[in-house]
């Protein structure tokens, strides 16, 4: 269980990065979302001992990761966006030698490290060295490690940001396969479906709503999003598109030509919510 407590954050240069931020995590997978500049990447790097805040505690079950930041960092697993793997090494080599800098034996090293492997569909590459795998498979290689590592919980920065639709699923089959408690933020509203037992919106350094998908999404249930060139009664502007949210049988009856129906999904939070549109 992950828990926060005012958590604030205000960097160097006036930048109010987190502000007074609670929440209860203990749900299997949680998503964070959110623009950016949310506060996403800061919470995740101030959960993971990484970032001191500026005021406020959180606690990795039952540790703070201040005051107890080594025991924090014994049973977590934190994957930065931008991580990449050692390019002339194989996804096996890889793994063991994450492991091993985690103080695992040996032995146990190369074990786990075939086991998990072999989890997120790598076994036939794992010999193969990781310049020449695909975005997908590099990325598989950090859950990989992940898995392997057996901690508590995993911390996901984006971990498919710039794959293709393919790779992305493969990455989530991997990311399903994880034992322990997941954390992830992602920037793919359908990632965040697919994934999520909760999830918690942010912006501005504040959390805007947290729960699960479906009751997240309860205020347009029975209806889905019409978007058109023209302005319609209570309809949100988006560049130039207009959006508002009807029942499907009035949005059967009334659709104009040129406009599109489409059912609903986590970015209707975000519009619904005012995010970088004009009521």
């Amino acid at each position: 269980m992950i828990e926060a407590r005012a958590i604030t954050k205000r960097y160097k240069d006036g930048t109010l990065a987190l502000d007074g931020v609670n929440f209860t995590l203990n749900k299997k997978t949680t998503s964070i979302i959110g623009r950016n500049g949310a506060g996403k990447t800061t919470l995740l790097r101030i959960l993971s001992t990484q970032l001191l805040p500026t005021s406020g505690t959180a606690s990795i079950n039952g540790l703070d990761v201040v005051k107890a930041a080594q025991d924090v960092r014994n049973i977590i697993v934190s994957i930065p966006q931008e991580s990449k793997p050692i390019n002339y090494l194989s996804p096996l080599d890889n793994v063991v030698l994450y492991l091993s800098a985690r103080r695992m034996r040996m032995s146990e090293a190369k074990e786990a490290a075939e086991k998990a492997i072999k989890t997120v569909g790598l076994w036939k590459v794992r010999e193969k060295i990781s310049d020449e795998l695909s975005g997908g498979m590099k990325r598989k290689i950090f859950v990989a490690m992940a898995i392997a590592s057996k901690s508590d919980v995993v911390f996901l920065d984006e971990p498919t940001t710039g794959l293709d639709p393919l790779s992305r699923i493969e990455v989530w089959s991997a990311i399903k396969a994880i034992k322990g408690q997941v954390i992830l933020t992602t920037h793919y509203m359908e990632e965040a479906q697919a994934l999520s037992d909760d999830v918690l919106m942010m912006d501005k350094g504040k959390i805007l709503s947290q729960g699960k998908v479906g009751d997240l999404l309860k205020p347009f249930k029975g209806k889905v999003r019409v978007e058109s060139t023209k302005k319609k009664s209570h309809s949100y502007k988006v560049g130039n598109t207009y959006i508002s949210y009807i029942g499907k049988n009035e949005a059967e009856a009334s659709v104009m030509v040129g406009d599109i129906i489409k059912p609903i999904t986590l970015d209707d939070l975000f519009i619904k919510r005012g995010v970088e549109l004009e009521y």
